[in-house]
């Protein structure tokens, strides 16, 4: 039959998976039968001739149909009964082909049922029913909804309180935690009158009671902590609470009470199961770390070596170094060293390393090179590079006889281990301990040797002999080897910044720049460069620049009292005082007790006129150095200004005693005595200064003025009464100024008092400048006071 004749062309383009013997979860998954394939379906012979025929037709549905008519077998033309396939060619449920059964499908498709047969609408959501009835609106205020409502907010807080805390808002933190404890409480007490005491939610309190307890320990209310963390413990409804017993065991560490820091770590630790053995280890090193506090090494020994015999970390092998250290023993020393070098990193560096040219592995190793375990692998091995360097610097000069010895020590057990790259550290830093030491030929020879290593070695020990060379004044060997230490390493600052110091010292500020502006290429965080830097353009009168440079240096180092001095000089020279004092107070608020600064701030303010900030501060300054002669100087001018004679005395002698080879301060001492009305201390400070100085001609003019003050008729012609006006002359022009005034002090007659007005008046008429017209009017001013009141206006 023809009908027969297609089925069997059609049964030939199905191809079915070939059953194997693996059991294989995922085969099959790309395999499918091309008879689903739509894409050849008009390639497909048999498809398109069962289209064009009628048999390709779904019959109608009738009324009734027999529930056996889908299963009854057709004869073939071959004489066997095969069941009735569809259309298409898709097999029936249940029917069997090539020895391979087509699985059960549903009985009912979705939304036909009976009903549907006798002619009803279609409508298997059930909408023809109606809306459905609205919810029951729930009671606000029934009790369950008001514990509800009142255990978020507890969340709520205790989550600000966490918030707050990260945030570093520690007081903020605290409140929030304790407006939690506060309504988890009331919470309590609601929930006991609707509910049995077993629905509290327990695990709400204890949330709360921790976070309380850990805000008091933070902000440093210990004492409220640890009763918070004893409500916790002893309550027995909380489970593993006991674990909360080395909090307060951290807390009495702080408090430095030894004995009960202990006490609660071992009641943690016996608390711990041994299942948990990182938590066990971590509460041991605690233990360790409190009796290395207390002093008690040994103890803390034995619990280092439990840590390093169960599971090694680098803490525990550096402390474990430091308690050795501390009681002396050289062999354990090295044991312990050993034992920190062996601890392993577990980092894998290799991963990090593309091996092929694949453009997918490349991209994949990209993004792993800089990711977050990336940054963590290299803080971890930074951390016992540092662990690794401190411990051999420690133990180096005492492990041997000497510490060139210990070092070479430890160079060699380092070069035997993993951290290879670190005995090149070691080599340089025996180089720095002879420095230390004060041997500094040794260590310009141990340099040399370094010198002729690998490149990075040597551009580190070309860098430090540069350094050196530099400190000793030989500019041409610190730029010798600061360009070795270029030529070696380019990115090194240190070289570059170096190379800048030589030529900065050799007066090439512009060439000087040129390479601290390398340094800062290679890393814009470069302190010393943008230090040296902002010197350069200060010192090219590039004043601006500078400026900028040290503005840029005070942003990365806030409480720098070297950045914020330049920063006030510069303003200094810019010529503006106001702002170089706000700058030097900033200085003032770091370093208080800076001389210098002082002095400064003091000048400053005596500048812009203000004597008695200037005093305030010139005077701070004295207090602590009293040996700057310009402090002093200027402190014993104020006191003459304000007429302080006796307070000036004791600068002027400490600044004799600082120079004693100044005739000056013995000078101004005499003249502070004689001002201050004490002629006989004077004429005794004056001989002395003479005895002295005999060629000085001022002391030697000031001795015979003292000797008039004392009898100043002594000095007057027998034949005469008054002196001349020649003799008055001579006495003014040669700095006896108070000769006049001393001849007052005597009771002499009226009409040799008038006479001497004449004497006066001639006198100033002989001085000629303004100086002598001033002096002269002293003098005049003098003679008036020795008449009485009613001549002196006369006169």
């Amino acid at each position: 039959m023809k009908f027969t004749n297609t089925k069997v062309q059609m049964m030939q383009n199905v191809h079915l998976a070939p059953e194997t013997d693996e059991d294989d979860l995922y085969s099959g998954y790309n395999d499918y039968n091309p008879i689903y394939d739509i894409e050849e379906l008009e390639n497909d012979a048999a498809f398109q001739q069962a289209v064009r025929t009628s048999h390709g037709r779904r019959p109608p549905i009738t009324a009734k149909i027999s529930s056996t008519a889908v299963t009854r077998p057709i004869a073939t033309g071959y004489g066997s009964k095969t069941s009735l396939a569809s259309s298409i060619g898709r097999p029936m449920t249940g029917a069997i082909q090539d020895g391979v059964t087509r699985p059960m499908t549903a009985v009912r498709a979705a939304g036909f049922t009976k009903a549907a047969l006798r002619g009803s609408a279609f409508d298997p959501l059930s909408q023809s029913r109606g809306p459905a009835s609205p919810l029951e609106a729930k009671k606000k205020d029934s009790p369950e909804e008001k514990i509800k409502q009142l255990e978020k907010e507890v969340n709520e807080l205790v989550e600000e309180s966490c918030i707050a805390n990260s945030c570093g808002d520690l007081k903020l933190a605290l409140e929030k935690a304790k407006d939690a404890g506060r309504k988890e409480r009331v919470l309590v007490r609601q929930r006991e009158q609707v509910t049995t005491p077993e629905n509290i939610n327990l695990d709400l309190t204890y949330s709360v009671l921790f976070n309380l307890a850990s805000q008091y320990s933070v902000n440093e209310m210990y004492a409220e902590a640890l009763n918070t963390y004893q409500v916790i413990v002893k309550n027995k409804m909380f489970s593993n609470a006991g674990i909360l017993k080395m909090n307060m065991g951290n807390i009495y560490l702080k408090q430095r009470n030894y004995s009960k820091a202990i006490k609660f770590y071992r009641m943690a630790l016996d608390q711990v199961p041994s299942v948990n053995k990182q938590m066990r280890i971590k509460i041991m090193q605690n233990i360790g770390v409190t009796f290395i506090q207390a002093g008690q090494y040994s103890d803390a020994i034995n619990s280092y070596e439990h840590i390093m015999s169960m599971a090694p970390n680098l803490k525990a092998g550096y402390n474990l170094t430091i308690c050795y250290f501390a009681i002396g023993d050289r062999e354990k020393m090295k044991k312990a060293f050993q034992k920190l070098i062996t601890v392993p990193l577990e980092i894998d560096e290799d991963k990090y390393i593309s091996p092929s040219d694949d453009p997918h592995t490349n991209l994949v190793t990209e993004a792993i090179k800089n990711d977050h375990l990336r940054q963590m692998e290299r803080e971890r091995k930074a951390m016992a590079e540092k662990y690794i360097m401190t411990s051999a610097k420690l133990i180096a000069p005492v492990i041997e006889t000497s510490f060139a010895a210990g070092y070479d020590w430890c160079v060699e057990v380092v070069k035997a281990s993993q951290y290879v790259e670190l005995a090149n550290d070691l080599e340089i830093n025996k180089a720095v301990t002879y420095l230390r030491q004060k041997d500094y030929n040794q260590a310009v020879e141990f340099l040399k040797v370094l010198e002729k290593k690998d490149n990075r070695v040597k551009s580190a020990a070309a860098t430090n002999l540069s350094a050196l060379y530099y400190m000793g004044k030989d500019f041409a060997q610190a730029s010798s080897y600061a360009d070795i230490a270029v030529n070696s390493d380019r990115y090194n600052l240190a070289a570059l910044t170096n190379k800048g110091n030589t030529v900065f010292a050799n007066g090439d500020y512009e060439k000087a720049a040129e390479f601290y502006k390398e340094a800062l290429r290679n890393d814009s965080s470069c302190t010393e460069a943008l230090y040296n830097i902002g010197l350069t353009y200060e010192k090219l009168n590039r004043l601006d620049e500078a400026l900028d440079c040290f503005l840029k240096l005070h942003a990365i180092l806030r409480n720098s009292a070297e950045v914020l001095y330049q920063i006030a000089n510069i303003y200094e020279l810019m010529e503006n005082p106001s702002q170089a004092i706000e700058w030097l107070m900033q200085v003032v608020s770091v370093i208080p007790t800076d001389p210098q600064v002082l002095s400064k701030l003091g000048e400053l303010y005596d500048r812009e006129g203000d004597k008695s900030q200037a005093f305030q501060y010139y005077y701070e300054s004295y207090r602590y150095f009293p040996c700057n002669i310009e402090v002093i100087e200027w402190l014993g001018a104020y006191y003459i200004d304000t007429q302080f004679w006796e307070k000036a005395i004791q600068y002027f002698e400490r600044a004799s005693l600082i120079q004693p080879t100044q005739v000056k301060w013995q000078l101004m001492v005499a003249s502070c005595f004689r001002r201050s009305g004490n002629y006989q201390k004077a004429l005794d400070t004056y001989k002395d200064t003479h005895r002295k100085f005999p060629e000085n001609v001022e002391c030697s003019g000031s001795v015979r003025t003292g000797h008039m003050e004392r009898d100043p008729l002594n000095l007057l012609p027998r034949k005469s009464v008054l002196p001349g006006p020649e003799i008055a002359k001579r006495n003014y022009f040669s700095g006896e100024k108070y000769y006049l005034s001393a001849f007052l002090s005597s009771s002499l007659h009226r009409s040799w008092i008038k006479r001497c007005s004449r004497i006066c008046q001639k006198t100033e008429e002989v001085g000629k400048n303004e100086r002598n017209k001033g002096t002269a009017h002293k003098v005049r001013q003098r003679w008036q006071w020795g008449l009485p009141w009613q001549k002196r206006r006369k006169c």
